[in-house]
């Protein structure tokens, strides 16, 4: 006589902070003003587009201190409200040391900051910086160049270069998210 097969339980959801597998990501460019705060507006809006708000958390800050608590570039605020990201709200700010154990990807917009970075960065953290644009799937352009002494064609170029990195970068997030989900 067989016995009646018993229903599977479901699966039991693991609450991400349970497991404390955020994921946490750094924009950096070189007053964070116009390019990192971005970055984060772009990024921001989609990781909440996928659900993910619990999971990942992101900021911007600069190398520099020339803006320091400063609002983003109208510029900057202007080309991304044209597109639906909001950076009301941003204030500038300049990275420090606790930044590099922080986060898991500390991502430069172009070189000359990426250097300072890795100048900057205490030995053994390192690997988490790279330049944004490694992500990208759409543009071959190895950096986001600084918008803030040219047009508004600069600042558009900016946001389209910025919005397909943070498109790769979240494919890199979702998987991070579904490993965290799994465990």
């Amino acid at each position: 006589m067989s016995r009646p097969m018993k229903k599977p339980e479901a699966p039991v959801a693991i609450s991400p902070k349970a497991v404390g597998m955020q994921t946490k990501v750094l924009f950096v460019c070189m007053g964070n003003i116009c390019r990192s705060p971005t970055a984060k507006a772009v990024f921001d809006s989609m990781v909440k587009a996928a659900g993910l708000t619990e999971l990942v958390q992101a900021d911007s800050a600069g190398t520099h201190a020339f803006h320091v608590e400063e609002a983003a570039d109208p510029r900057a605020v202007s080309a991304a409200q044209k597109r639906g990201y909001d950076l009301s709200g941003h204030q500038a700010r300049k990275v420090e040391m606790c930044d590099f154990s922080d986060y898991d990807y500390i991502l430069a917009m172009d070189w000359d900051n990426l250097a300072l970075l890795q100048r900057t960065a205490p030995r053994g953290l390192q690997h988490k910086l790279q330049l944004l644009m490694r992500f990208a799937t759409e543009y071959e352009a190895a950096t986001v160049n600084d918008p803030y002494h040219g047009g508004p064609a600069g600042f558009d170029q900016a946001l389209d270069y910025i919005e397909d990195a943070c498109n790769g970068l979240m494919e890199v997030v979702r998987r991070r998210a579904s490993m965290v989900a799994a465990a």
